[in-house]
């Protein structure tokens, strides 16, 4: 069988990962990848468009494509596929709006009664403007567009939200995902990602996550592709599990299929806790980073097994290890802005798994930083403390200029 994954991050080399885990004779191909990935697969170049990828796979007898990262999806790569007779994973171009265009994902909320933070939108710099300056409270300002993870600045005093907008519309930080923004109530809580299977027809929810986002500790500076994660979130309670389904997933699933989204791929629910109650704040549709990498470890279920069945219309169900894991992400220093690339890595091959290269090549033999996101270390424990301890000793292995990580992560 053939596999083609596209993106180039930790998360691609996790799932690449566990398919060769639970399946030793598949033969991976990747899109861009990294340098993990090559070892695990095949790294394909000189494919620029989604269409050149459709060609590729067509001419490849590739069986199953799976969508890692969003920037493909929201370049209609599933409706090209799917038009030329192959199988995908990930949603069309207009559910993958539900995660591409705030304002569309908002107004679908609405009209579905998600719970969700109260919001107002603006396309016009003034109008938003004259708003805040009637706003007292914290604020939340969050880009139309996605801008890779990095588009939600919190504003808690009007300079900061002042601000906040003028980098957004005016010296478009964010480039043409600020032309509209939303404005929403900044709520105080513990935050959660549910990462779930979505067949067309049911939810399938995977154990509860928690992503660090912000750059510093204590969720401090700015926001970032996410800099670790622990599995389970210990603040998703029983009583928090049963209110997510009843004002979140049942809400979501029926909008699916009265608006005709339905789709075989993931639902990323970005959730915060507030006050015994959990809030919306967003959709991703397409697995978490780095909570793949933080997942997949505890995944006993045979994951091809799991997207088979749902391409043949079977029921699935997901068994898990009792198990807890912790995701350290080590990243160049700079991150999410200007970082340099080109930095020998030491200690890699000493490394116990699971781990995920996510921003790293080889050259000569030699482990080579190339982005932001470098490692992911994974530490498995019985607890999150012994999960988190583990995943820290073996930070302490890997060495290279201007390395930087969150040491709070699980804390």
């Amino acid at each position: 069988m053939k596999i083609l994954i596209l993106g180039g991050g930790g998360r691609e080399h996790a799932i690449g990962k566990k398919l060769l885990e639970d399946y030793h004779s598949i033969y991976l191909y990747f899109y861009p990848g990294n340098g993990g990935t090559s070892i695990i697969g095949k790294n394909i170049e000189n494919y620029h468009t989604a269409l050149d990828l459709g060609l590729f796979s067509k001419k490849n007898s590739i069986d199953i494509t799976i969508v890692g990262s969003e920037i493909f999806l929201l370049e209609g790569v599933v409706d090209i596929f799917q038009n030329l007779g192959l199988k995908i994973v990930g949603p069309h171009y207009l559910a993958a709006k539900l995660e591409g265009n705030r304002i569309f994902s908002k107004t679908f909320m609405n009209k579905y009664g998600i719970r969700t933070p109260k919001y107002d939108i603006f396309y016009c710099y003034e109008k938003a403007i004259n708003f805040l300056k009637k706003k007292t409270n914290s604020v939340a300002i969050k880009t139309n567009g996605i801008a890779s993870g990095k588009g939600v600045i919190l504003a808690h005093n009007p300079n900061d939200a002042k601000k906040a907008l003028k980098n957004i519309m005016i010296k478009k930080k964010f480039g043409e995902s600020g032309n509209q923004i939303v404005i929403e109530e900044f709520l105080q809580g513990k935050e959660a990602s549910i990462i779930a299977l979505f067949n067309g027809k049911d939810i399938i929810p995977f154990l509860s996550a928690k992503d660090y986002k912000k750059i510093g500790e204590n969720e401090k500076g700015m926001n970032t592709g996410g800099m670790g994660a622990i599995v389970p979130n210990p603040h998703m309670t029983n009583s928090i599990w049963i209110d997510f389904k009843k004002n979140i997933l049942e809400p979501t699933l029926e909008g699916l299929i009265m608006e005709k989204l339905t789709f075989f791929g993931f639902l990323y629910f970005g959730l915060m806790i507030t006050y015994n109650k959990v809030y919306l704040l967003e959709y991703n549709t397409r697995i978490g980073d780095p909570e793949a990498q933080t997942l997949f470890p505890l995944m006993k279920s045979n994951f091809l097994n799991i997207i088979q069945s749902s391409f043949q219309h079977k029921s699935i169900s997901i068994d898990w290890k009792k198990l807890c894991s912790c995701c350290v992400v080590l990243s160049s220093r700079g991150y999410p802005e200007k970082y340099e690339s080109g930095k020998i890595i030491t200690g890699v091959n000493s490394l116990k798994e699971p781990f995920y290269i996510a921003g790293a090549k080889k050259k000569q033999e030699k482990w080579i930083t190339s982005s932001g996101r470098v490692l992911n270390i994974v530490g498995i424990g019985k607890t999150i403390q012994e999960a988190r301890i583990k995943a820290y000793d073996q930070v302490q292995k890997i060495q290279f200029d201007n390395l930087y990580f969150r040491k709070d992560i699980g804390l």
